[in-house]
């Protein structure tokens, strides 16, 4: 089933997107926005707003008299955001589980039931990406650790880049359903040290994952 896009950006976002995470786009590479328009037949307007969004991301930055060009992916930079996401969030996760309540499930469940829809579209990395976070942020709401959140969340969007090509290239999108429904399970059952290592497994798992293919890319 393909996605349908709501905007033109979004369309363009997730071509350039793919092209960077898959290695088309070298990084240091130029991102023409002509040359993009003509070979996505849209206009330099979304072409435009599509590179400011993947700036936001970390994937391109703006240099004087260059343009946007891609940043470099890198292997040991994915070793420190992953080990932290780790340490905090599997603090964040055994405080949060004694104070989730009802609805805090039912809303992680929610979000678990749209996020394994969304893996059947083989083409919205940015979507199981969003969704990702999303379900794991849900689960955290009883750590009532508001800075503990706050630093979470600038790790989860330094290393959105990598999320997504865990997701898209590493081999993520097969072991995420399982995954995240094994932790949402000792989550409902109060099992706090099996929904702890479930956790830890899954982010540092990732995180050699993406390695491993940045390596493989190099």
């Amino acid at each position: 089933m393909a996605l349908t896009y709501k905007t033109r950006t979004e369309f363009v976002v997730d071509a350039i997107r793919e092209k960077i995470l898959k290695g088309e786009v070298k990084a240091g590479q130029p991102l023409r926005q002509a040359a993009l328009a003509e070979e996505l037949d849209v206009s330099r307007i979304p072409v435009r707003e599509a590179l400011l969004q993947l700036e936001a991301e970390g994937l391109v930055k703006f240099q004087a008299h260059k343009g946007a060009i891609v940043t470099k992916l890198d292997a040991d930079h994915v070793d420190e955001l992953f080990e932290l996401r780790a340490m905090l969030e599997a603090d964040v996760l055994a405080r949060s589980i004694p104070n989730l309540t009802s609805s805090h499930l039912a809303e992680a469940e929610s979000i678990l039931a749209e996020l394994e829809q969304s893996l059947t579209h083989d083409d919205s990395a940015n979507l199981w990406s969003d969704l990702n976070t999303q379900f794991h942020v849900c689960l955290y709401q009883g750590c009532h650790r508001p800075q503990s959140m706050d630093m979470i969340s600038m790790l989860n969007q330094n290393a959105s880049r990598y999320i997504r090509l865990h997701f898209l290239l590493a081999g993520g999108i097969h072991k995420a359903g399982p995954e995240h429904r094994q932790l949402i399970n000792y989550c409902k059952n109060q099992q706090i040290d099996q929904a702890v290592e479930v956790l830890k497994s899954h982010i540092l798992g990732a995180k050699d994952e993406i390695k491993a293919l940045l390596q493989q890319q190099d």
